[in-house]
């Protein structure tokens, strides 16, 4: 799949624009997208100074000496791009301005781009693009400011989206809107098949920390201004004022002095630092502009998601229990391990070891003895923030209860999930688990519940303490078949949880088998299970 071309456009100069551009390029990487960054601001180039503590050597080479290969009858771009070392699974690469030496400005200045375009320098272009597109996931051009030559091609021509940049004043407001209108008025001239720009609007240098209702006043006024630029993308339930907000890069005085990458120092941000809204920006980007109602509801979860997009959990499940626990925790975590679910136990809830720890699995399980635990209830908590997965999809919370738990004292969050019972045998838990772990959409669409009956059912002993006691069994069978007759999937995984539960009883002394009859059904009900379960696995 090809990648997206952005240009981060500002109408004046300081309204950090290279500032946001780069962090944003850097938290991409790290996330594990392939990120190329191009300096087409060749008047006043600015990127590779943000990025010399991270890269190798000084570029050698840029934008510029795309012209002079296009002129010397080269058919694609030579490799003019520095590699710049950031962690994580992605790639990070800077295409400069050009060489930065004393013949850099009469270089510069020599460029006629008018009629480079006269000579097909457009169809150079496009080829430059293609590759360019091939080898990332996201191509970032930081253009010049103002109305130019150069701001058409990085406007007009090359990107596939805009990011406008822009400070709380009216020098600002008076044209940013009309910026789109022009870069797609200018792009219909073009003989290229792009759609009409989507352009996300980003607030920088706001101070909301001292003068708050000064700041208030202006967000609400630049979102009105702004509105139309979230016409043909945002979430029609979403306010712009909101989404203008999300998008608003505060004003921090640290990090005004020089050229400086927050995003490396701030690896796990506070909602009052910088590298807050920087993810949050950087993360609407990845997602395509897309989901912004999940923004709305949950920016915490939004993030996560674009940031674990290309990730590979170390594990796929990790189990969270109280000491009472630690034996049948054991037992559970050696069967699921058997099973093919890399798991392993949690080691604590504190906040700070949370952090420092990361995410290392994909989902989460609770093992719940009488009520759950106060750092249980904040792993949990730290662990639904980031729940929505790439692609929309959801990493899991399992509870799973002793018969000493109280339902009615757990928190809301966790009461309302559907649960699973842990009797004497962890290996019924771990199947179940596994079952909900690798199941697909290519399963039977009542799957979870057809596996919870079957297991329910599997796990009837042979003998009771006395025959009364397989009457009860004998009559939530019969609803289990009438309720599978029925299609009534909840009825069926009520019956099941009942099933679980009389199945505990033991007592000591004569014990009383299981009439033939019951056994019969049992199995029939159990084979009708299995067909319909093989139907989509065979």
């Amino acid at each position: 799949m090809a990648g997206t071309v952005i240009t981060f456009y500002s109408y004046k100069g300081g309204v950090g624009r290279s500032f946001t551009m780069a962090n944003i390029a850097v938290l991409l990487a790290r996330w594990g997208y392939r990120v190329l960054t191009i300096d087409w601001d060749l008047e006043a180039p600015g990127l590779h100074h943000y990025f010399a503590p991270v890269l190798p050597e000084a570029p050698k080479g840029g934008v510029i000496d795309l012209a002079d290969d296009f002129l010397a009858g080269a058919n694609e771009p030579a490799a003019h791009a520095l590699k710049v070392d950031v962690e994580g699974s992605g790639t990070l690469e800077l295409l400069a301005a050009g060489k930065m030496d004393r013949s850099y400005m009469r270089r510069m200045q020599a460029i006629d781009w008018e009629k480079l375009y006269e000579k097909g320098f457009a169809s150079f272009l496009e080829v430059c693009r293609a590759r360019w597109t091939a080898d990332h996931d996201f191509v970032l051009i930081d253009s010049r400011t103002g109305i130019s030559d150069i701001a058409g091609i990085c406007t007009a021509h090359l990107p596939d989206r805009l990011v406008v940049v822009f400070t709380a004043n009216d020098q600002n407001l008076d044209d940013v809107v009309d910026i789109a209108r022009r870069a797609d008025a200018a792009r219909d001239r073009m003989p290229y098949d792009r759609p009409r720009h989507t352009v996300l609007p980003v607030l920088s240098r706001l101070d909301n920390r001292v003068e708050y209702e000064r700041a208030d006043k202006w967000q609400r006024k630049c979102a009105a201004v702004v509105a139309p630029l979230f016409e043909n993308w945002l979430v029609k339930s979403v306010p712009e004022d909101l989404m203008l907000r999300h998008l608003t890069v505060p004003y921090v005085s640290y990090w005004s002095f020089g050229e400086q990458l927050p995003v490396l120092d701030e690896l796990v941000p506070s909602p009052d630092q910088i590298s807050y809204a920087l993810e949050t920006i950087a993360a609407v980007i990845a997602q395509g502009f897309d989901r912004t109602d999940v923004l709305e509801d949950n920016r915490d979860a939004y993030v996560a998601a674009a940031r674990n997009h290309h990730r590979d959990f170390d594990l796929d499940l990790l189990v969270s229990s109280p000491r009472t626990l630690l034996k049948a925790t054991e037992e559970l975590i050696s069967e699921l391990n058997a099973l093919g679910v890399r798991t392993e136990r949690s080691v604590s809830g504190d906040p700070e070891i949370l952090e420092q720890a990361g995410e290392p699995a994909e989902h989460l399980c609770l093992l719940v003895d009488g009520e759950a635990s106060r750092w249980q209830i904040t792993e949990a908590e730290r662990f639904l923030r980031h729940t929505i997965g790439p692609e929309g999809d959801q990493r899991q919370l399992f509870c799973v209860l002793t018969r000493n738990t109280d339902r009615d004292r757990l928190p809301g969050f966790l009461r309302n999930l559907r649960h699973l019972e842990l009797g004497p045998r962890p290996e019924l838990v771990a199947r179940q688990l596994h079952t909900l772990i690798q199941g697909t959409p290519g399963h039977e669409p009542n799957h979870e519940a057809l596996i919870t009956a079957a297991t329910a059912l599997r796990g009837l002993p042979d003998e009771m303490p006395y025959a009364g006691r397989f009457a009860l069994v004998q009559e939530t069978v019969h609803g289990m078949t009438a309720a599978l007759d029925g299609g009534a999937m909840e009825l069926l995984l009520d019956h099941s949880a009942d099933l679980a539960f009389i199945s505990k009883v033991r007592g000591n002394g004569a014990q009383a088998p299981m009439p033939p009859e019951l056994r019969a059904a049992v199995g029939e009900l159990l084979a009708r299970i299995d067909r319909r379960l093989n139907a989509f696995t065979d």
